[in-house]
């Protein structure tokens, strides 16, 4: 039984599971880094301990400060949200270790899906199709041969990637051997580990996504697919479910996928497996994320399940609660975050005191925060200020009810500025109202309006 969860993280994705914790009756405690000491989740949370000043390697990435909080406020579990810790599996083994209950997969399993290339060579010995490319790391001889094997472009990912980050495409042999250079410092510098792998790039893609649950005795389920097309930097900014315009017949193929890549690894708990569909439709295994999801309360709003408090069973031992059955979805969710950053200035970071902070409300409308007017958004964290959730009977619905939400939150400060006018943009683009955006939909609405283009490099 988990009666007592310390939540190893912060902002939005921290308040949102106190709050599910709460509503089932178990005892949070919050950590917290001086930049974050007035936050939201240290107020509602029952108690709150300090683990450090606000670079992340002395706080949120500070494990003996978080185990050594837990010991002190013996909770019973671990929580990691999603980024910092959440798909570390020295973490995840150091919490079993000490006797705290990891709410995710097993150390060894988050190891072996961690390593992207491994990953990737693991679902495709379950079945799964993958893009042509390397099996394992490549050196820069190796990568540039395969290149010209698989024919350009290609992209180069960090064995160790995750978030949209550590990717670099490449379209051309011309400056190659630098290109890979410039790859494997990034991902040395950004995940501690310098090794890259290569695949055919895809262009025009939609990047859809299957969440499954999985629980210890090898059952698994999944959910509708969601669209998480629109990105920068390939990270998202807009998703929604269930996936617009797909042909018939592809949701299914690609939920039984997710279902045999899953079992095939051994996965337990929350998770996603993301594909990319190209222009035949055809879909190729991506990656797969052992967390929960920035967009995760879209599938909540069209299936009423709460996936924090089945991450909370399952990590207690518990069988699954959901059946395939019992997964019945109703209408189209779409989530839309709103981020501290300047669209105009290639979507840099815009922090600052945040004067005027007044979310949107009515019928149909969750808003996930931890922001509030007052609030300093800090420049040592991510950007995300807020997400908001609209659903609808159908896509137009929800679409109306997003772009009436985003037009009655109004935020701003000194310094801060935000992506919400540019995300009314881009629920205005026709492509998007169409239902037939790609990954290259923001590149276009950038290049239309002479704006810089998104860096799509490492």
């Amino acid at each position: 039984m988990i009666g007592s969860v310390l939540i190893a993280n912060r902002g939005e994705i921290a308040m949102r599971v106190a709050r599910t914790c709460r509503e089932l009756g178990l005892r949070t405690v919050a950590v917290y880094s001086t930049a974050d000491r007035d936050s939201a989740v240290v107020r509602f949370a029952d108690e709150a301990v300090h683990i450090g000043p606000p670079p992340v390697k002395q706080s949120y990435l500070n494990v003996p400060a978080i185990i050594e909080a837990a010991r002190l406020t013996g909770v019973d579990a671990i929580h990691p949200g999603y980024g910092f810790l959440s798909e570390d599996p020295d973490f995840a083994e150091v919490c079993e270790a000490e006797g705290f209950v990891f709410v995710g997969p097993r150390a060894s399993v988050i190891a072996a899906l961690g390593d992207k290339a491994r990953a990737r060579r693991m679902m495709a010995e379950a079945g799964l199709p993958v893009l042509p490319g390397s099996e394992n790391a490549v050196d820069s001889t190796d990568a540039r041969d395969l290149a010209h094997a698989i024919g350009f472009p290609v992209i180069l990912k960090a064995c160790a990637g995750g978030g949209g980050r550590g990717l670099s495409v490449i379209r051309n042999a011309a400056g190659f051997t630098q290109a890979y250079r410039d790859a494997r410092a990034t991902a040395a510098a950004v995940f501690g580990d310098g090794r890259v792998y290569l695949e055919r790039y895809v262009d025009n893609a939609r990047h859809i996504e299957v969440q499954v649950l999985a629980d210890q005795s090898g059952s698994v389920v999944h959910f509708p697919e969601r669209d998480c097309s629109v990105q920068r930097r390939h990270q998202k900014l807009i998703e929604e479910t269930p996936a617009p315009t797909l042909p018939d017949g592809l949701p299914a193929l690609m939920a039984q996928a997710a279902v045999d890549g899953a079992r095939g690894t051994g996965y337990t708990g929350l998770g996603t497996l993301e594909f990319l569909v190209d222009e035949d439709s055809r879909f190729y295994f991506m990656e797969i994320n052992c967390r929960i999801q920035v967009e995760h309360p879209v599938t909540e709003m069209i299936t009423g399940i709460d996936f924090v408090a089945e991450q909370l069973s399952i990590a207690a031992g518990a069988p699954l609660r959901v059946r395939q059955e019992d997964v019945r979805a109703s209408g189209v969710a779409i989530e839309c975050r709103l981020n501290a950053e300047d669209p105009r200035l290639n979507f840099a970071p815009a922090p600052g005191t945040l004067t005027t902070f007044t979310p949107p409300g009515g019928g149909f409308v969750r808003v996930d925060t931890h922001a509030c007017a007052g609030y300093v958004v800090p420049r040592e964290y991510d950007s995300l200020l807020a997400k908001v959730v609209t659903w609808g009977a159908d896509r137009d619905q929800a679409l109306a009810r997003m772009n009436r939400a985003l037009t009655e939150f109004h935020v701003g400060g000194n310094g801060v500025r935000t992506t919400k006018e540019f995300l009314l943009e881009v629920l205005s683009h026709p492509a998007y109202r169409s239902g037939e955006h790609t990954t290259a939909l923001i590149p276009e609405i950038l290049r239309q309006s002479n704006r810089p283009p998104v860096m799509t490099g490492a």
